[in-house]
């Protein structure tokens, strides 16, 4: 039996639909290299929340620290919502549940919280990028 690929947007697109028909609110797998969590939407919501601290940067004062927004699973990057008119600029204070952009999966487009407050510095990724997961998509300087 072969290993299932998580990275593959149709296989996480076949898994997310296997879940909501099944009436499952969400799934987690863990494995030496990383780690893939699907939650089903419901009356809270879905959260998706993936960041991880980093040594400084280099370009940012010396002591500053900053945090990475990575991709919680595979699929095309977005950093505003489809339906938006209002074009999100670089830099901006974010705060830890703002929004800062989406993963999407064929109809499914999971949003992306900042984790950390900060300032919203840099985009790590390219929009509309087919991301894997764990990618880095935004950095996040972090306050001293």
């Amino acid at each position: 039996m072969s290993a299932i690929d998580f990275s593959d947007p149709a296989t996480i697109a076949l898994l997310t639909e296997a879940l909501t028909a099944a009436g499952v609110d969400g799934l987690e797998i863990s494995r030496p290299g990383g780690q893939l969590r699907i939650i089903v939407a419901g009356e809270r919501g879905a959260g998706i929340n993936s960041t991880e601290a980093t040594p400084p940067v280099p370009g940012l004062a010396p002591g500053s620290a900053s945090a990475v927004v990575k991709a919680p699973m595979a699929g095309r990057f977005c950093v505003e919502h489809p339906t938006s008119a209002a074009p999100q600029n670089l830099p901006r204070s974010v705060s830890d549940a703002d929004i800062v952009g989406f993963v999407g999966v064929g109809h499914i487009l999971l949003p992306l919280r900042a984790g950390r407050s900060g300032v919203l510095t840099r985009l790590l990724a390219e929009p509309g990028a087919l991301v894997g997961f764990g990618d880095p998509l935004f950095e996040i300087e972090l306050p001293s």
